[in-house]
């Protein structure tokens, strides 16, 4: 078998449909398997799963096992050549898999591959390629000191271009199954966060090289994941701490450094939690992209506002701000729908995404906060 997609669930079941929907299209042709890890979720993710389907493999977890032990659950039972490790609250593009594996075979020296990240607003998002985070570096970064000669982002490297790069994100990576196993997988001593920093760095201590695969995009809402409250504050920092501990515990002239920087972004990301204000005003313009009537009567009756169609060809033409743009994937791509957000972005426009054949929207507004659904189904 060619390749396994691995996605860890947990409760974010809405959001999981559409990744598998995605995935599903992307790996048409291709020898593959998609396995889903599911991490004690109680919203109904697994009932989902069973109903829709069915052909997926499902590891049910008695408890949440973090990110690092359930992903490691999931590669033991691949059968692909390549696995793909894949947040739930993403979607990918149908020449997604298949840029990717042509661009495996031509640099069989890699380590491992990742793609360009935007966020629900169309904004790229830098962790999708980043610079080892040294001593220096990390301190720079965790204190907010910009430093051009330290930076914690890959800047060196443009977001469309295909390049090394030393660290990837684990939204997204795609490695060879020998080589995640040959450097020992994800480390469980981390639960949550720093565990694709440290295993980037493992393949790089190995040999092997990591690179950023600009030419294809994945759409990554983050928010679900990554939701910025104090659970998340603590395990972010304190899997920084045991990174540095792993890696850097001979580093004596930083090291306090790097527990001191740990310490004050902590305390600094605490205090600014609460105090983020991510409301939007009220879309000026409602624009749909779809041709089935039956779905725009629906979503009209549901919402109470008035809907306003626009073509895949105009869509980009430019004077769309301050609205709402609602994609039905039944009609246009994700491929096209990742181009159009962001050439709509930081317009104060927002994009929903209909799932194909799914009775909701779905779109976050901020890769802070949690996303939004809303269902236009009757029942």
């Amino acid at each position: 078998m060619k390749l396994t997609v691995i996605i860890l669930n947990y409760n974010v079941s809405y959001f999981l449909r559409q990744c598998i929907l995605s995935v599903q299209e992307a790996i048409v042709g291709i020898e593959s398997e998609i396995i889903v890890v599911d991490n004690h979720s109680q919203d109904g993710s697994c009932e989902m799963l069973s109903k829709n389907f069915p052909q997926i493999t499902l590891i049910k977890n008695k408890e949440n096992l973090g990110f690092s032990k359930a992903n490691n659950q999931g590669v033991a039972l691949a059968k692909g050549e390549y696995i793909c490790i894949l947040n739930p609250d993403t979607a990918v593009a149908k020449e997604t898999f298949p840029k990717l594996l042509k661009f495996a075979e031509e640099h069989p020296d890699f380590g491992a591959i990742g793609a360009k990240l935007i966020d629900g607003t169309g904004n790229f998002l830098p962790e999708s390629k980043r610079n080892i985070p040294k001593p220096k570096v990390a301190f720079y970064k965790m204190i907010g000191l910009k430093n051009n000669k330290n930076s914690y982002y890959a800047n060196q490297v443009e977001e469309n271009q295909n390049a090394k790069v030393d660290i990837l994100v684990g939204a997204f990576m795609l490695l060879k199954k020998d080589r995640y196993i040959e450097v020992g997988g994800f480390d469980e001593d981390y639960f949550m966060y720093g565990e694709d920093i440290d295993l980037s760095y493992k393949l790089l201590k190995k040999g092997y090289i990591n690179y950023y695969f600009g030419e294809t995009t994945v759409l990554h809402y983050k928010g679900e994941s990554t939701n910025k409250d104090k659970k998340y504050i603590q395990r972010f920092y304190g899997a920084m701490r045991v990174f540095y501990r792993k890696h850097f515990q001979k580093n004596t002239i930083f090291k306090p450094l790097v527990f001191f920087g740990v310490a004050f972004a902590k305390a600094i990301s605490m205090l600014s939690i609460h105090s983020k204000n991510y409301k939007r005003e009220q879309p000026k313009i409602y624009y749909i992209l779809s041709d089935n009537i039956s779905f725009l009567k629906k979503l009209s009756d549901a919402s109470g506002v008035s809907l306003k169609s626009i073509s895949k060809s105009s869509v980009t033409d430019g004077g769309i701000y301050n609205s709402q743009l609602i994609f039905d994937a039944n009609y246009i791509s994700y491929n096209q729908i990742f181009k159009t957000m962001q050439a709509l972005k930081n317009k104060e426009n927002t994009f929903r995404i209909r799932p194909i054949n799914c009775e909701y929207l779905i779109g976050s507004d901020s890769s802070n906060t949690k996303g939004e659904i809303f269902s236009f189904s009757k029942t």
